[in-house]
């Protein structure tokens, strides 16, 4: 880590995987803060490490970051409702980190890749979740005000019927749709459409681990609902959108900026 930046660790449980890395740069030169949910399709074998380079990199250019960790599938304690319940609780405990370490709240962006796009679009519409929904947030209240989908696996349902990553949304969710459909239903985020914050869809043509059908697809039903999406497909594999220095990551910085520039609440 360069000695520019400084990062604390914030537990918001009592599980090794409930917590979230605050990163400090030495001259905070952007109100935006980026919150980074690491993809791995929600499997223990990927953590917090995966948004270590993406959050020094966003440091490094003035952003405060908060890096989040969750309970994870196949050995980490997670699924559903655990893993939606800690990205839940780690974004409200931004602001308590933010206060303990003297720093101004700003406008909240999440970024994810893979799975992490689709827990951080998720989280993005906790209001519009039932109030017995796990996770779900009170009407009117939001804990991110856009998103950087890094091909993110935005449909849950699609995930499951495409068998990804060897039935991954099933293990994710423990069950079929059909054995649970309303959990299933609460899990997706496809299934609240139209959206209420803008998000911005970067997806490589070549990629194997989320079919660019997948993007597409979403993006088109999101946009017909009047939603407001930016969706771009680039000539790139899945790990480019995580490589600082790649072109791809780069497209993700640049739509961070745009976003402080042009504003939240529309074109």
């Amino acid at each position: 880590m360069d000695s520019s930046c400084t990062h604390r660790r914030f537990d918001y449980g009592d599980h090794p995987s409930q917590y979230a890395e605050l990163w400090i740069p030495a001259q905070r030169s952007h109100a935006t803060i980026a919150i980074i949910v690491h993809g791995g399709f929600w499997r223990q074998a990927y953590g917090a490490e995966y948004g270590r380079p993406l959050a020094n990199d966003l440091c490094e250019r003035g952003y405060v970051v908060w890096n989040l960790e969750y309970r994870r599938t196949d050995g980490g304690d997670g699924g559903w409702p655990e893993t939606f319940l800690d990205v839940a609780a780690g974004l409200d405990a931004l602001d308590s980190a933010l206060e303990g370490a003297g720093l101004e709240t700003g406008p909240r962006v999440g970024i994810g890749h893979s799975a992490g796009g689709h827990l951080a679009l998720w989280a993005a519409q906790r209001h519009k979740l039932p109030q017995n929904a796990p996770g779900a947030l009170s009407p009117g209240r939001i804990c991110l005000d856009a998103v950087i989908s890094q091909a993110g696996v935005l449909d849950l349902a699609m995930a499951e019927s495409l068998g990804l990553s060897k039935n991954a949304a099933r293990v994710l969710m423990r069950c079929t749709p059909d054995q649970d459909p309303e959990s299933w239903g609460w899990a997706d985020p496809a299934q609240r459409v139209p959206l209420e914050i803008p998000l911005v869809m970067l997806h490589g043509t070549l990629d194997e681990d989320v079919p660019v059908e997948m993007g597409r697809d979403f993006a088109r039903r999101a946009m017909v609902s009047g939603s407001r999406v930016d969706y771009v497909e680039f000539e790139g594999d899945h790990y480019g959108l995580i490589t600082p220095g790649d072109e791809a990551w780069l497209m993700c910085v640049d739509a961070l900026a745009k976003f402080e520039s042009v504003g939240f609440g529309g074109e």
